[in-house]
């Protein structure tokens, strides 16, 4: 459902079809909406396998610019998945690390790849057989 189509609510069993919370996302929506940004699932993956450097991180990440990372990175940052740590040297040089939490949703994001990679092939056939059958 597109961010401006969210008026659907059919009523089932005292639940919305938002799910248990009714129309209140339960304070999740904004959560799923950052792990949706193009590049947070990369800058995780990236900074699981330890602190980076800004530029470290960067060159890492193809195709990310530095705006984009930074917008990534302090926003990562304001959720509590990453510590920013800066150095006072000149020039300032600033390393980042995923907190306890932003390990655990790492886990997380590693759980769910294992499972895209375990049912590739089974969504794949599931989607040429539904092709076939939908062609108009």
């Amino acid at each position: 459902m597109s961010v401006t189509n969210t008026a659907v609510t059919s009523e089932v069993g005292g639940t919305s079809a938002h799910g248990p919370c009714g129309t209140d996302d339960c304070g999740i929506r904004d959560i799923l909406d950052r792990l949706g940004d193009r590049w947070t699932v990369l800058v995780l993956v990236e900074l699981s396998k330890g602190a980076r450097r800004f530029s470290a991180l960067q060159r890492a990440i193809p195709g990310i610019s530095q705006r984009m990372l930074t917008l990534t990175t302090k926003r990562l940052s304001r959720d509590g998945l990453v510590e920013r740590i800066a150095y006072a040297t000149i020039p300032p040089q600033v390393d980042y690390r995923l907190t306890a939490i932003g390990r655990s949703l790492a886990q997380t994001v590693f759980d769910l790849a294992d499972w895209s990679r375990d049912h590739k092939d089974a969504i794949a056939d599931a989607r040429t057989q539904w092709d076939a059958a939908n062609v108009r």
